[in-house]
């Protein structure tokens, strides 16, 4: 008997989707390339206190001599003496106060502090160029995942002759560095909380969620603002880096497999960013200023009363003038080209190759009657710069071959402290306008000993090798800097003894 088979039922008719709301497949995930922070957070802390004040004492040792003005020391503890004074710099009558004053505010407490002296006008230096160490150390560890590559990093920063110049007389420019590493090391910070918020969400939805208030990322934007009160320069930094945060952004909702990062990023990123790296700078910058806006003769003050058909005037007195004494600043440096023994173009910088004589009296001799040298040449350690070009090549490789965040930090710093300096190459430049760059050559350095070093899991032999050559080589940097010494801080020396530690031409 045939069994009969069930008749099959037809199947419901599935509705037709529009192919605007079809659902698109997510997106693969991105592979994380940010290593973890090391456990190690107390003993990393103690390790970078006790390297930072290594670095402020020997910063401080005799830092008084010599008691004269060195090179624009003619300008900027005087005019911090002024800003004590009388809160703002003397009108003399010309223009020639052409930075923001919060340099030489900085200047000022230590002249508060000790006295309109030596050691007064630069104090501030030497603790400005013991917190970049710091910073550079902690920003290293996070780049690196590493606490022995952070404190390389920072001992290479300590150890570096330019650095340690700097931070031994009363200029502008260890403060811009200082400020422009801290925004930058808060931004690297804001981007690590900001994914591994988007990652411990439990639903990230479509379109994302609101991320909220972000301290660290505000923090920056303070910090940029007032490196751009110290130097224009800085704006540089805050520009590169703004754009750098919004990928950040971009590539957190994109691991997070959100099928639109880009308009993600840019409807829960971008209003928060206009505030806090627009708004913020600028809010910072003005801050600065309040002693001038208080101030019945600053200069330029009176501009906008004495011309006041000028355009928009709506705007209030004050702000006219100061955007005219912003305007006679900018003519300024576009103008800066006089000859000057000492400058020096971008391209040399990066060996340094026309460093700066800060000090040489003359006709000094000793007992026997023998001529004696006292020298103050503002150099890189030798052994450390004549990395930074190849570091560099190693740093577009490590980009481009393995996508590594790290290099991209590097990069971005580099190409905002010391590329756009080629965009005015007429201009009279001096080889401390490397200053805020700096740091993040040393990075670039520290990253390919990381290369050398080997990975923390690998062959224990090819670790023990690398680790060979980086102490190696960490012995020779620290070797150049003590040869280097006494040309660093005007140690007496015989005229060959001189002469060893001048290698190129250009240094004489």
């Amino acid at each position: 008997m045939a069994v009969l088979a069930p008749e099959r039922a037809d199947p419901e008719p599935q509705p037709r989707v529009p192919p605007s709301v079809r659902r698109r497949p997510a997106p693969r995930p991105v592979r994380d390339r940010t290593p973890p922070l090391p456990a190690d957070t107390r003993l990393s802390w103690l390790l970078t206190a006790v390297l930072a004040l290594a670095s402020l004492l020997s910063r401080l040792w005799d830092i008084s001599y010599p008691k004269d003005l060195l090179f624009d020391e003619a300008y900027y503890p005087p005019e911090a003496n002024e800003l004590l004074t009388w809160g703002f710099e003397y009108n003399r009558g010309y223009s020639f106060i052409v930075h923001p004053p919060l340099g030489k505010w900085f200047i000022a407490v230590g002249e508060q502090l000790f006295g309109v002296n030596s050691f007064g006008w630069r104090f501030p230096s030497a603790v400005a160029g013991a917190v970049a160490v710091v910073i550079l150390v902690r920003l290293a560890r996070r780049l690196t995942g590493s606490t022995v590559l952070g404190l390389v990093a920072g001992l290479l920063l300590a150890l570096d002759g330019f650095s340690f110049t700097l931070s031994r007389i009363g200029l502008l420019d260890v403060f811009l560095q200082v400020l422009v590493l801290a925004a930058v090391a808060c931004l690297v910070v804001d981007r690590d909380r900001i994914r591994a918020r988007v990652r411990a969400a439990a639903d990230v939805g479509a379109s994302g969620f609101r991320l909220g208030p972000r301290g660290w990322r505000i923090a920056a934007g303070v910090l940029f603002g007032a490196a751009c009160a110290v130097k224009w320069s800085g704006v540089w930094f805050l520009a590169f880096f703004a754009v750098l945060s919004l990928f950040w952004d971009r590539a957190a909702w994109r691991e997070a497999a959100v099928p639109r990062p880009t308009l993600v990023a840019a409807r829960r990123g971008l209003p928060g960013a206009l505030w806090a790296l627009a708004v913020v700078p600028v809010l910072t910058y003005l801050a600065s200023f309040t002693g001038w806006f208080l101030g019945e003769t600053s200069q330029g003050k009176a501009w906008a009363q004495q011309n006041p058909d000028t355009a928009y005037p709506f705007v209030p007195d004050a702000l006219r003038s100061l955007w005219h004494e912003h305007a006679k600043w900018l003519e300024f440096h576009n103008g800066l080209s006089t000859p000057h023994p000492w400058e020096s173009g971008p391209w040399s910088w990066l060996v340094t190759g026309r460093p700066i004589l800060l000090w040489n009296p003359q006709g000094l001799t000793d007992a026997a009657g023998d001529q004696v040298v006292r020298y103050i040449l503002m150099v890189g350690t030798p052994t450390l710069w004549l990395v930074f070009a190849p570091a560099l090549l190693w740093m577009l490789w490590r980009l481009v071959a393995r996508r590594d965040p790290a290099a991209l930090v590097v990069l971005t710093g580099v190409a905002a402290g010391w590329g756009t300096w080629f965009l005015n190459l007429d201009r009279t430049m001096f080889i401390f306008y490397m200053a805020p760059a700096l740091p993040f050559f040393v990075l670039a350095v520290t990253l390919v000993l990381q290369d050398v070093l080997g990975p923390p899991h690998g062959d224990p032999f090819r670790r023990q090798v690398g680790l060979g050559a980086v102490c190696l080589y960490l012995a020779l940097v620290a070797a150049t800097f003590v040869f280097f010494y006494p040309v660093l801080t005007g140690q007496p020396l015989s005229h060959s003894d001189w002469l060893l530690r001048m290698w190129f031409p250009s240094w004489f």
